[in-house]
């Protein structure tokens, strides 16, 4: 099992960018697949970016290809979300995910963060 913390998140304007972090417990962190979602007013949360166990493959929604990267350090129990170019539909609450298996498919996340909300407004 293990337990996820999200942070980063808050107010920037179009165009701005923001870091989320993602902290995970437990010594079995490198074995989950790990996924940011996100989850707009009115809107069924969605999978935006995942990361493999091994760092070395990645998955992009298509609205955020280009603007966001994924990365994860397994020796800090850390995962990140790097969102640059923000875009006022890109407001959402993003939660941290860990899983195991297909990294892409979004049925496979059983572990989440509490959840950060990031706005973009001018």
């Amino acid at each position: 099992q293990v337990r996820l913390v999200d942070s980063g998140g808050g107010l920037v304007q179009p165009g701005g960018s923001l870091r989320l972090s993602c902290a995970a417990s437990g010594r079995t962190f490198s074995i989950y697949v790990m996924g940011w979602f996100r989850q707009a007013p009115g809107k069924e949360r969605g999978l935006v970016a995942a990361i493999s166990r091994s760092v070395l493959s990645t998955y992009y929604a298509d609205s955020v290809k280009g603007r966001f990267t994924i990365s994860r350090d397994n020796a800090k129990n850390m995962v990140y979300l790097q969102m640059n170019s923000l875009k006022p539909e890109d407001t959402a609450v993003y939660y941290c995910a860990a899983g195991r298996g297909d990294y892409s498919d979004p049925k496979n996340y059983d572990y989440w963060g509490q959840g950060t909300q990031v706005t973009v407004s001018s």
